[in-house]
């Protein structure tokens, strides 16, 4: 039985900050991001919007009536709890209008844990082929104003609906992780912003995506020939490649050149958001099957990281007729439609923050948002 990704899609914020006039703001030259580490937009969201409200409306588009009444989970992966306790995917569950009788958990490991939801779900799938699992991954990357990390952050989700014989993505069991505990990203509770070891977490994940592909090697057989196409996580888009084109000298590949094409192919939209964390990596498998020329049939390889750390690279075959189940014009419509902030209203946004203490109201027009502050309560428009 075929289990996999049957639906798809991403929501980000309506403002964003373009990086020459972030590069300008800070003295910086702007090649030293949009060529240097490969950005040239970042996603930037109001106070009303935050990880529930992201995967809400990342999610409703895609969800029929019967999807709702298949569904038996729903998985958050985020880094951006608003609760300690509550996990964000119950509000999310509601939200939505899926069946009550239903799992609805949060997912944690930095970057990575919706790698760790979707092959759950997967799991799940494989021992209850009449269900659906709604898998999302929802984030806000933020590491402070006039900060090393400030051109690195980002704001969206990305969902996912897991279903028996998929009609996008046909997932292979094939996983390989591998869990190292490393000191290169983290955030103590009460914490505002994460600490970073810049140069020590992109050594990390080189030499991650080294180890595990050679360990995938050694398990399967398979060799980058294999593949039409791989997809990264990317906390920034040159750090995709800064992992991949070491191994693609050491192996030598007749494919190379493709591989490296369709690699740019999967991160036309991460340059145009930024950082999603647990998102980045579906992003980018989204951008690559959006943007890139690929067939049915053909293989594609994920590599998921989560600082701290634990990684994971996996498979999976498109399904004949993929490219009638993707949302190429939505997705690039409510990209172009965003509002350009200037950097003294993005200033302002960064700094602004839910009051719990006090109840007040608002009226932001996006179809899922934070409407009320109500005894130390976030309430959501439906």
């Amino acid at each position: 039985m075929n289990v996999g990704i049957d639906k798809l899609a991403f929501f980000v914020p309506n403002t964003f900050v373009d990086m020459t006039d972030l590069a300008l703001a800070r003295d910086v030259d702007p090649a030293k991001f949009h060529i240097g580490i490969g950005q040239d937009e970042m996603a930037v969201n109001p106070t009303t919007q935050d990880i529930i409200t992201f995967a809400t409306n990342a999610a409703a588009p895609l969800l029929s009536e019967e999807d709702k009444k298949a569904i038996d989970m729903v998985i958050v992966g985020t880094e951006s709890s608003v609760d300690e306790s509550k996990a964000s995917a119950v509000v999310v569950h509601d939200l939505l209008g899926i069946q009550p009788f239903a799992r609805s958990i949060e997912m944690k490991e930095a970057c990575y844990s919706a790698t760790a939801g979707l092959a759950l779900a997967c799991d799940h799938v494989r021992l209850n082929p009449d269900v659906k699992v709604l898998v999302i991954a929802s984030d806000i990357a933020k590491y402070g104003l006039n900060t090393g990390g400030e051109p690195t952050q980002g704001a969206g989700s990305v969902a996912m609906l897991v279903s028996a014989n998929p009609r996008i993505l046909k997932l292979n069991n094939d996983n390989v992780a591998l869990t190292q505990d490393i000191y290169d990203f983290w955030r103590p509770f009460g914490q505002a912003y994460p600490s970073v070891d810049g140069q020590f977490s992109n050594a990390t994940y080189i030499n991650a995506f080294a180890q595990i592909w050679e360990e995938y090697e050694r398990r399967t057989s398979l060799s980058f020939e294999d593949f039409a196409a791989l997809a990264f996580h990317t906390p920034y888009t040159k750090m995709g490649k800064k992992a991949l084109m070491p191994m693609l000298e050491k192996k030598k590949p007749q494919n190379a050149d493709e591989l490296m094409v369709q690699f740019e192919n999967g991160i036309v939209y991460n340059r145009r958001v930024g950082n999603l964390y647990t998102g980045s990596l579906y992003l980018s498998l989204i951008s690559l099957l959006e943007n890139g020329e690929l067939a049915a049939g053909n293989r594609i390889g994920l590599f998921s990281y989560g600082s701290g750390t634990v990684a994971e690279f996996f498979s999976g075959e498109l399904v004949e007729g993929y490219e009638q189940q993707l949302r190429k014009v939505e997705h690039q419509s409510m990209l172009d439609a965003r509002k350009r902030l200037n950097i003294a209203e993005y200033e302002v946004m960064f700094e602004e923050k839910l009051d719990l203490n006090h109840n007040k109201t608002f009226d932001d027009p996006t179809p899922y948002s934070v409407s009320e502050i109500l005894d130390n309560h976030r309430l959501y428009k439906k």
